[in-house]
């Protein structure tokens, strides 16, 4: 039900008949009064605050209540009173502070929120609307003075519900403690300013402590609230888009003592293979976590506490320390308020001169356990407790409420009640004439409205005595800066929570972490940060292959393919190498290519280069013995001449086999097969000049054939073998002119190595050079085989045959072997073809010959040779 306040304006109007002429003024009076815990002290202008200073409240229902000393909150807490006490003793320097609002005195409404939305809200509505007992405030109204800004509150999900409201009448709330990002929204929350960081800066800042000891699997705890949902979406939505990790499990933790929905999560945590929990929660939803986590003793995590509970002097037990130790946490920022332990050692029950002091002598009862006795509210259980007596030293007591070390949401709200101070005393002293008041000479405290200070507050700029700067960005956000603290376990078992660093906004989006990692303590054995990430990095040379069905963070390491490199840690993908590199075993780095040809260095290339200079030799060998014997019967049969043009050629054939061993070069590419080509058919064309003139001697001896040598003459026969030969030569030259052979890098064979061959160009050309080989060949063979039966005892026509029948076996395999012969292995195939039918026509058509000169030389005669008186059958 929401607070109504009637304003019964009556002007009562002169009659003559019943009054004398009096005016009745115009007055207000409150028709309903909520029963709300407060604080107040008076002033020309009122400061409104909401604090929690009770946990929680007993009869959620009953907001209005006729008793005034009937209490509706329970569980006392000393920290929530001490700020706003802290409220108080602002409020109490800054009116005696002659450089800031002179002249002007202001007073405060602080109420207890209870830790309930309810109350809350009723307490920002009276706040609002004007309660109490009217006061005089003008000759005309009575009541209390407007309250022109509203310090509070601590929570996100009640700083919601009130700023939504207080929007409505432009009235400026500063938040000491509400966190939620989606307060710094301008259009929903215009009015609302705030001290501490906004959750959005609090989530980069743990995102930076992750990042920089490389944590990318987290665990992510939140409170069941709006600070936990909305933390969690930033926490989430920050990770996705730095690309630092992801969540291991996400789980909301319930309120109040659910022991299944509890058990639960610590299983999932005792399971998850992450060792890092970030929670995002309050204190008591960590009381009721630890004791589950201290029950099922799950050790071995690190903790990353929010700034809600990374200070709370209740979870820094003896028995939760064996697992909190080492907890890294961000907290507010930590100052010092000059004169603050004086002030709240000067509060007194008996001697308070603020209005309802129920506040302070509840603190009273809750400080020194005893109770007071409220006049008309004396029952028989007072009696039995302790009396306070209002005389006890407050200065003997030692509790947090006095330890002022770790001045944190104080601070804030130190500096809210300053901001709105200044905010006032700006508005108070602009200039004439100019500003919201255009026609004015200066503003005043008659007609002040809420609007204007709102206009103020925003361009406020000051530096508090501690040396921080004070001021609001568009979005009514502070200066972000948070310290960080780590719990440290001491050896005499006691704690102390350290401050290692800071993290701060130096620009927009770009945070700065100043973190003293010697300084930091770790609870575990190494003493170092623990690892905690899915899978281990990828090293180079392999890429991540993300796992189906799970988180990004969570992947195989896939080597990368042949060819293909990686040379990063952690790579999304392998590139593949240029054309002419290839992939190392590691797959780190690309190398260039292998070069691959028929080389003199390696065992083939030594093979066939050794069997080549031998043929050539023996080639030269055999051309000395028939130098040395050409006056022989067997040298001179059959035109020697030609016999020495063959072994030339044959050993130019032996020799050109070399132009097919080594790195392929354009002159060798273009030599190596016109020189093999012409070297054969010069060798070839004279074996069959040789075969036809046998032919012809054998048709002369006949009747009637003596005409025929004629056409067999030595003329006649260097003309044949020449002409023969310079057609080779016109094919070869024609392929070298229209399509050279040149040197080619083939990839297609090999992908880790380069194939140089030579490239024919036109495989016509090539066709033609072996084909026109292969007729003379084959012309030669039957000349030869026709003639195989001559009657001579020394018929060269048979070897002619046997050689012929070599030449063109060695050729017709070595088609099909050239043809799938990959690289380097074609170019060997030809050269032992060459190599092979070289050696059959030396050793078929000389080497009988060399066998007579040699070894049986009696036969090296010419009647030998004819066969004469050697019967023949």
């Amino acid at each position: 039900m929401d607070l109504e306040t009637e304003c019964n304006a009556r002007q009562m109007v002169k009659d003559v008949d019943f009054f004398d002429g009096e005016d009745l003024p115009f007055y207000c009076t409150l028709q309903r009064n909520f029963n709300l815990n407060g604080m107040h002290k008076f002033g020309d202008v009122i400061l409104g605050g909401i604090f929690e200073i009770h946990f929680f409240t007993a009869f959620s229902e009953l907001y209005f209540t006729s008793e005034p000393n009937d209490p509706i909150c329970h569980g006392f807490d000393v920290l929530g009173f001490r700020q706003a006490q802290t409220m108080a003793f602002a409020v109490d320097e800054i009116n005696r502070n002659s450089n800031l609002l002179p002249n002007i005195s202001l007073g405060y409404s602080l109420y207890d929120s209870c830790s309930d939305l309810g109350i809350s809200f009723r307490a920002a509505l009276s706040m609002t609307s004007g309660r109490g007992e009217p006061f005089q405030l003008n000759e005309s109204c009575y009541g209390y003075p407007p309250v022109l800004g509203i310090v509070g509150d601590s929570s996100s999900t009640r700083t919601i519900a009130i700023s939504s409201i207080l929007s409505l009448y432009s009235l400026p709330m500063v938040s000491y403690f509400a966190t939620c990002s989606c307060l710094s929204d301008r259009r929903q929350f215009p009015s609302f300013f705030r001290t501490i960081p906004s959750d959005a800066f609090q989530v980069r800042a743990m995102l930076q402590i992750l990042r920089r000891f490389g944590w990318t699997w987290v665990g992510l705890l939140i409170s069941d609230d709006d600070y936990g949902h909305h933390t969690a979406h930033s926490f989430q939505s920050d990770l996705a888009h730095s690309g630092g990790g992801c969540l291991a499990y996400l789980e909301v933790l319930p309120w109040g003592n659910d022991v299944s929905e509890i058990q639960r999560i610590v299983g999932i945590m005792k399971k998850s293979t992450s060792r890092v929990v970030t929670v995002f929660a309050h204190q008591s939803n960590m009381l009721n976590l630890m004791e589950e986590v201290v029950r099922q003793n799950v050790t071995g995590l690190q903790w990353m506490a929010s700034e809600a509970w990374s200070t709370a002097i209740v979870l820094q037990t003896p028995s939760y320390m064996p697992f909190l130790a080492g907890t890294l946490g961000i907290a507010i920022r930590r100052g010092e308020i000059p004169g603050l332990r004086e002030f709240l050692l000067r509060i007194r029950p008996d001697n308070d001169t603020r209005q309802d002091n129920n506040l302070v002598k509840q603190f009273w009862e809750h400080i020194f356990q005893c109770k007071f006795v409220y006049p008309g509210l004396e029952f028989e259980g007072q009696t039995q407790e302790r009396l306070c007596t209002g005389n006890e030293v407050l200065r003997n007591i030692e509790n947090e409420f006095l330890d002022l070390s770790n001045l944190r949401p104080e601070y804030n709200v130190y500096k809210a009640v300053y901001a709105l101070a200044h905010a006032l005393h700006d508005l108070l002293q602009y200039a004439p004439g100019s500003g919201l008041f255009k026609g004015q000479s200066s503003a005043s405290l008659q007609g002040l409205d809420s609007w204007q200070l709102l206009h103020h507050l925003q361009r406020v700029n000051f530096t508090t005595d501690f040396g921080d700067q004070v001021s609001f960005d568009e979005n009514g956000d502070a200066l972000p800066i948070y310290d960080v603290m780590n719990w440290r376990w001491l050896p005499d078992g006691g704690t102390e929570v350290t401050n290692v660093g800071e993290v701060k906004e130096i620009t927009s989006k770009i945070d700065n972490l100043i973190l003293e990692e010697d300084k930091i303590f770790w609870n575990f054995e190494s003493k170092k940060p623990p690892k905690s990430v899915c899978s281990e990095s990828c090293p180079p040379g392999t890429r991540m292959a993300r796992k189906k069905g799970e988180p990004v963070c969570c992947f195989d390491c896939i080597p990368c393919s042949e060819g293909m490199v990686s040379n990063e840690t952690d790579s999304t993908e392998c590139t593949s190498c240029l054309e002419d590199f290839w992939s190392n075993s590691k797959r780190d780095h690309c190398e260039p290519k292998s070069m691959e040809f028929l080389s003199y260095t390696e065992p083939l290339g030594i093979s066939l280069t050794t069997a080549s200079l031998f043929g050539a030799l023996l080639c030269t060998f055999v051309l000395g013995i028939f130098t040395y014997h050409r006056t022989t019967p067997v040298v001179r049969a059959n035109n020697s001449e030609l016999s020495f043009l063959i072994l030339l050629s044959l050993k130019l054939c032996f020799l050109c086999s070399l132009l097919f061993i080594g790195h392929p070069r354009l002159s060798t590419c273009q030599l190596r097969h016109a020189a093999f080509g012409i070297s054969f058919v010069l060798c070839v064309s004279c074996i069959l000049v040789k075969t036809m003139v046998v032919l012809a001697v054998f048709k002369a001896s006949k009747p009637g054939g003596g005409g025929i040598l004629k056409w067999f003459g030595v003329m006649q026969q260097r003309g044949t073998v020449l002409f023969l030969t310079l057609i080779q030569a016109a094919i070869c030259t024609t392929w070298l002119v229209s399509s050279s052979p040149t040197p080619h890098k083939n990839t297609q064979y090999h992908n880790d190595k380069i194939i140089v061959e030579c490239e024919m160009g036109s495989t016509v050309g090539f066709g033609l050079l072996l084909s026109y080989i292969g007729l003379l060949a084959i012309l030669s063979f039957l000349l030869a085989f026709l003639a195989r039966n001559l009657p001579d005892n020394f018929n060269e026509a048979k070897f002619i045959t046997f050689s012929m029948l070599v030449f063109c076996a060695v050729w017709i395999a070595f088609i099909p072997a050239y043809i799938n012969s990959p690289g380097k292995y074609a170019d060997a195939v030809e050269v032992f073809a060459i190599l092979a039918s070289s050696f059959g026509l030396l050793l078929a058509l000389f080497g009988p010959k060399c066998y007579i000169i040699i070894l049986k030389p009696e036969k090296n005669t010419k009647q030998a040779l004819m066969g004469r008186g050697t019967p023949r059958s």
